[in-house]
C-alpha cells in the first residue's frame, strides 16, 4: 500500500503525523511525504519527501498574498475568530500547492491519503483522484471542522475543478476522549516526536530540587520572542526551584539577568526534556500540551493566539492544569503548580487514559481497510 501525507511546513501540523507515518512504514507500506518549504523538519524525520508550492513559507504566501503581517498573539479575539482568521490565511497559503499535490497524488498512485486539517489543497485531491483520506488531527480541535472552515475559503479552487466539495474522510484522534478531537474517527495514543537533538547528560536524571521546564514552542518565539515570560522569570526567583528555559536560540534580553535557579538550555528535544521535569509551563500549543500529558505533568498554560484557548479550556476542565495570562504569574502561582496534588493526580489519570489508547502500530489494519474501502 502507499500513503502520501501532506501538511503545512510547520512542526506542529507535521510532527504529529509523523509517528502515523513510522508505525505504517514498520508495517512494511510505502509512505511518502508531499511538503513545502522550509523542508528540514521533513528531511530530519527521515522519509521521502517530494516537493509542492512555489518555494514560499506559509508565512511568506499569505503576507506577500495580502500585504498584511501574520498575527500570532491575538489575547482581544475569540477562540472562533482567531480559527476564522487562520482558515483564511491557510487557504491562501495551500493554492499553490493544489497541482503538485495533484501530480504527486496521482502520478506515485496514493492508495490513501493522510493529511493535516490545515492543508486546504489535501481534501480537494482526494476528491477529484476518488482517494481514500483521512484527517490527522494534532490536538483537541476537530479536525473535519477546521477542514470546512478553510473549505469556505477554497470554494472558487473546488469550482474550477469541477468539484462540488472536499472528499469525506475519517478523523485520526490523538487526544484522549475526555479532551475533545472529533468523536467520530479512530483514536490512537499520543507518542511525542520532536525531531532528534543532543540531551545533556545532567538532563538525564532528576535534579536535587524540583524542576519545572519552561517554552514556548516553535512559532511564538519568532513572531513575538518571550515576552510572554517576563513576569514569569521574575517570579521565578523566589520559589524553590530550577527553571529550565527551553526557548532554542530566541532573544533572551527583555528577560534582563535570570536570576540563580533560572537556566537557558540549549535546544532539548522536548519528551526527554520532560522526563526529567516536575511540570511544565507554556503558551498552550498542541504538541506541548500532549507532550507533558503523555509524561504526566501537571502544566502552567499562558495562552497567546492559534488554538491555545481551545488548549486552555479542555486540559484546566480536566484539573491538571492552571491557566494564567502572562501578566498575572506570580510566585503563589508558580508554587501550587509544584505542589498542588489534585493537579498531580489529574496529570497521571489523563497519562494513564493516553497509554490506554491503541498505538499508531494497533491502528494500521484500520488504515489497511480504510485504503482497501
Amino acid at each position: 500500500m502507499r500513503i502520501l501525507f501532506t501538511g503545512p511546513a510547520a512542526a506542529g501540523h507535521l510532527f504529529p503525523m509523523i509517528p502515523t507515518a513510522q508505525a505504517l512504514r514498520s508495517a512494511g507500506h510505502e509512505v511518502l511525504f508531499a511538503g513545502s518549504r522550509p523542508l528540514e523538519p521533513l528531511r530530519a524525520a527521515g522519509f521521502p519527501i517530494t516537493e509542492i508550492g512555489d518555494g514560499r513559507t506559509v508565512r511568506e504566501a499569505f503576507e506577500q498574498s495580502t500585504g498584511e503581517k501574520v498575527q500570532y498573539v491575538a489575547a482581544d479575539r475569540t477562540q472562533d475568530e482567531i480559527l476564522n482568521m487562520a482558515a483564511r490565511g491557510f487557504a491562501i497559503a495551500s493554492r499553490s500547492t493544489v497541482d503538485g499535490l495533484l501530480a504527486a497524488a496521482g502520478d506515485w498512485g496514493a492508495d490513501l491519503l493522510v493529511y493535516d486539517s490545515f492543508q486546504a489543497s489535501a481534501p480537494l485531491v482526494a476528491a477529484k483522484l476518488k482517494i481514500p483520506s483521512a484527517i490527522q488531527n494534532f490536538g483537541v480541535t476537530s479536525g473535519h471542522g477546521m477542514a470546512a472552515r478553510i473549505a469556505a475559503n477554497f470554494t472558487d479552487v473546488y469550482e474550477a475543478h469541477g468539484l462540488a466539495g472536499p472528499a469525506a474522510a475519517t478523523a485520526l484522534n490523538i487526544v484522549p476522549a475526555s479532551l475533545g478531537g472529533d468523536p467520530d474517527g479512530l483514536r490512537m495514543r499520543y507518542i511525542p516526536y520532536n525531531g532528534g537533538g543532543l540531551v545533556p547528560a545532567g538532563l538525564l536524571r532528576r535534579g536535587d530540587r524540583p524542576r519545572v521546564a519552561v517554552t514556548l514552542g516553535t512559532v511564538l518565539t519568532e513572531l513575538d520572542g518571550v515576552r510572554a515570560i517576563v513576569r514569569l522569570i521574575e517570579a521565578a526567583a523566589a520559589v524553590d526551584a530550577e527553571f529550565l528555559l527551553a526557548v532554542g536560540d530566541a532573544d533572551l534580553t527583555p528577560l534582563g539577568t535570570l536570576p540563580d535557579n533560572v537556566r537557558a538550555l540549549p535546544w532539548v528535544p522536548l519528551a526527554e526534556l520532560l522526563t526529567a521535569s516536575d511540570a511544565l509551563i507554556h503558551h498552550g500549543g498542541s504538541g506541548t500540551m500532549l507532550t507533558a500529558l503523555q509524561a504526566g505533568l501537571p502544566q502552567l498554560l499562558l495562552p497567546q493566539g492559534a488554538d491555545h484557548f481551545a488548549n486552555a479550556d479542555a486540559l484546566t476542565a480536566t484539573g491538571a492544569a492552571l491557566r494564567s495570562s502572562s501578566d498575572d504569574v506570580d510566585t503563589a502561582l508558580l508554587t501550587r503548580l509544584l505542589t498542588d496534588p489534585a493537579l498531580r493526580t489529574a496529570a497521571t489519570a489523563l497519562q494513564a487514559e493516553n497509554a490506554a489508547l491503541p498505538s499508531p502500530a494497533a491502528l494500521v489494519p484500520a488504515l489497511e481497510a480504510l485504503a482497501a474501502h
